[in-house]
């Protein structure tokens, strides 16, 4: 086996990636504290293609160096918008016809193996704090909820790599 070298890859440039059709899918992080979490969902979301990612509350903004650090330069790829409230930006993409689905370990939740994104709707995934996950009053808002079976003790996924679990799925049956 050989590794394959970057131009070999045929990644398009930012202008040609600006271009594309994008998976019908905005993340929106609510609240979440660590900036490398977050340059590690705008790494993310460049990879699987989302049309955008909404920041909201306390999380921080490009440009900082600490989402640099995991972004890698994702942060100018990928679009992106600032609420200070989630659940009014969750309101928002309602209105636009999103559906929301919080990812989060709710009554009633969805497994995700079991989850089947339809072609033609518009999703807005909702991420929440390290600690707190999605506050109860965006949960109220939600359409519904997602959630990772987990085998183990601990009963939780870091959020940036619940992004990557969660965006591969949707990814891999609504790729643009």
């Amino acid at each position: 086996m050989r590794k394959i070298t970057n131009e070999e890859l045929g990644r398009p440039t930012p202008e040609e990636y600006a271009a594309r059709a994008k998976m019908p899918v905005t993340v929106v992080l609510d609240n979440v504290r660590s900036a490398q979490n977050i340059g590690a969902f705008f790494r993310t979301g460049d990879a699987f293609a989302v049309e955008r990612i909404a920041l909201c509350g306390i999380t921080a903004t490009p440009p900082a160096r600490e989402i640099h650090k995991t972004a890698l330069g994702a942060e100018l790829t990928v679009p992106w918008s600032y609420h200070a409230d989630t659940a009014e930006c969750v309101e928002q993409l309602r209105a636009a016809g999103y559906e929301i689905l919080a990812v989060e370990q709710v009554d009633g939740a969805t497994m995700l193996g079991a989850f089947e994104p339809q072609p033609g709707k518009r999703y807005a995934l909702v991420f929440g704090n390290e600690v707190a996950g999605v506050e109860q009053e965006v949960v109220d808002r939600c359409d519904g909820a997602i959630e990772i079976p987990q085998a183990g003790v601990k009963h939780s996924i870091n959020v940036s790599v619940s992004g990557g679990v969660v965006l591969w799925h949707f990814f891999s049956r609504l790729q643009p």
